[in-house]
């Protein structure tokens, strides 16, 4: 997987010509950050589980707390620290082979997005305590840091997709803004950031690889991505019934054999026009 991602950081670096409009996209950097991401929390989960050599719990977290207030440290605190420098060697370390360090802006922009995923990993982590005491009193209480579910974690991700910054193709001491009125703005280190503008998925493009929509099946219902309104593009869908056919109601009748019914029902089937 390592030399695979090497490989491909190499051709991207080295022609703006291999898929123009996919390089350093919104898109690509949603998958940077959650490739990232994911690799942090897997790590990190197996450490806590013992499947690992390397690490374990966070032995940061193992003594203090809060006399005060009743609680110390405990458990198995998700030690993120070790996944997430994994995951800097395992994915930046490569790009900084193919470039010399940052190198160009659209690796720079790649090396920031890779952190953003981290960065979303350790910003959701949480503190889970359990009771101790004399008939549930809660007189003392054991806590350890947990990292978010996965799924919590995409959400994040997701907003941050939706809203993620265009910046210039021209690197220069920073990554900055593309419009000048909000290069005063600071690029946090949660934001994603992108170069070129998105293709138009909706349309299909042999050239670029993109199907388009037209012919997709799609839920009436659903306000969703899932949902024809977002996934038609405003064009509209149709509307054709499927008919289906398959057993039902079977009973086993002694001796050996599985007697059924054949049911059929219609569906209404909705596809983008």
């Amino acid at each position: 997987f390592l030399q695979l991602r090497q490989e491909g950081n190499q051709r991207e670096l080295r022609s703006n010509t291999f898929v123009p409009c996919f390089l350093g996209t919104k898109e690509t950097a949603f998958i940077y950050a959650v490739t990232s991401a994911g690799l942090v929390h897997s790590v990190t989960r197996s450490c806590s589980a013992g499947n690992m050599t390397e690490c374990s719990c966070d032995t940061n977290l193992r003594h203090g707390g809060s006399a005060s207030e009743g609680w110390h440290w405990g458990g198995c605190s998700d030690d993120i620290h070790y996944g997430m420098s994994f995951s800097r060697k395992f994915l930046d370390v490569p790009i900084k082979n193919v470039t010399g360090k940052s190198g160009s802006g659209l690796a720079a922009m790649n090396l920031h997005n890779n952190e953003a995923g981290r960065q979303a990993v350790a910003k959701l982590m949480s503190v889970d305590c359990r009771c101790h005491g004399v008939s549930g009193s809660c007189a003392v209480k054991t806590c350890w840091k947990t990292m978010s579910s996965f799924e919590k974690i995409g959400r994040f991700l997701k907003d941050k997709y939706e809203n993620s910054i265009q910046i210039s193709d021209r690197l220069k001491k920073k990554l900055r803004r593309k419009e000048k009125s909000q290069r005063k703005i600071p690029i946090g280190k949660e934001d994603l950031l992108y170069v070129n503008k998105s293709p138009n998925y909706c349309v299909e493009d042999q050239k670029l690889g993109i199907p388009g929509t037209q012919g997709r099946e799609c839920n009436r219902t659903s306000e969703g991505p899932d949902g024809c309104n977002l996934l038609c593009c405003g064009r509209g869908y149709n509307t054709h019934v499927v008919r289906h056919v398959e057993r039902c109601e079977c009973k086993f009748v002694w001796c050996c054999y599985v007697r059924c019914r054949r049911c059929e029902t219609m569906t209404d089937v909705h596809t983008c026009k």
